[in-house]
């Protein structure tokens, strides 16, 4: 049933392709409609993050040592903040979708799942570009002999790593944006929760492997092997671990399955709730 309804999901989407495609547009050209830096401010945010972690963790209390990153620590924070920023700017835009668009759910008919797909779409246009910066800072530490880039074959599986995190927050905006429909609260908490995940999802410190409670906390929560997985791949040349990989990647698909289904079967309800 579950592989059914997916297929019908992605049928009726493609239907409207276009008008996901243009809704992503138009967020893209608000988000930098009368802004001086552009798209440049797709990786201000990263970079900005990465400067004070940078600041804070290399030169206010210089725990290097005690985080083991054999690494430039700059580099190690902005591959794990480029796809954080991804997934908070996606699920930021994405929890809102439903009200902000509350003339189009009243009066048209179409899948509701496109305005938190639009939302996903034009993050991952932002996503793209700080990607890019993130090649060019690691030519910058490979050419200065800091740290030194060795192609392997595992950045092949890069795109997988990338689909998986889509899965999941695909699965968690659509979650997201329908109970901030029923509950306009839900977007002050996520704005508040949001935060404080990024300090259990191995953003800007290293997976503990202690045993503490927040070692267990940060290795439950999906996302971290997820971030795990981008640097594996990119910075040190190799697969991700499979065990939590695989972990992430179930999580990711069930997260999917839950959210569509419950947005699905809630959606009749959504344009009196607007």
């Amino acid at each position: 049933m579950c592989a059914v309804g997916s297929v019908g999901m992605t049928s009726g989407l493609a239907r409207f392709h276009d008008l996901l495609l243009s809704l992503a547009w138009r967020d893209i050209r608000v988000r930098y409609k009368q802004s001086m830096l552009g798209v440049a401010w797709a990786v201000v945010l990263p970079l900005s993050m990465m400067l004070v972690f940078t600041f804070v963790f290399t030169r206010a209390i210089d725990a290097r040592g005690v985080l083991h990153v054999h690494m430039p620590y700059a580099l190690f924070a902005y591959s794990g903040l480029v796809p954080w920023a991804f997934f908070s700017s996606s699920l930021g835009g994405a929890v809102n979708s439903l009200v902000a668009n509350r003339n189009l759910v009243t009066k048209v008919y179409f899948p509701r799942e496109v305005f938190p797909l639009s939302c996903i779409a034009s993050a991952f246009v932002d996503f793209c570009v700080a990607m890019a910066v993130l090649v060019g800072l690691m030519a910058y530490f490979h050419l200065r002999g800091a740290w030194s880039f060795t192609p392997t074959p595992a950045i092949a599986f890069l795109p997988v790593v990338i689909f998986v995190q889509v899965v999941l927050t695909i699965g968690l905006g659509m979650i997201l944006a329908m109970a901030n429909l029923f509950y306009r609260d839900v977007r002050q908490i996520f704005g508040a929760g949001i935060q404080l995940l990024m300090f259990v999802s191995a953003v800007v410190v290293p997976t503990p492997s202690d045993g503490t409670k927040l070692a267990k906390v940060i290795a439950i929560n999906p996302l971290s092997p997820i971030i795990n997985a981008y640097r594996d791949c990119i910075i040190f040349g190799r697969f991700p671990e499979p065990g939590p990989f695989l972990y992430a990647t179930v999580v990711a698909v069930m997260t999917l399955a839950v959210g569509w289904l419950l947005f699905r079967r809630a959606s009749y309800k959504f344009a009196e709730c607007i």
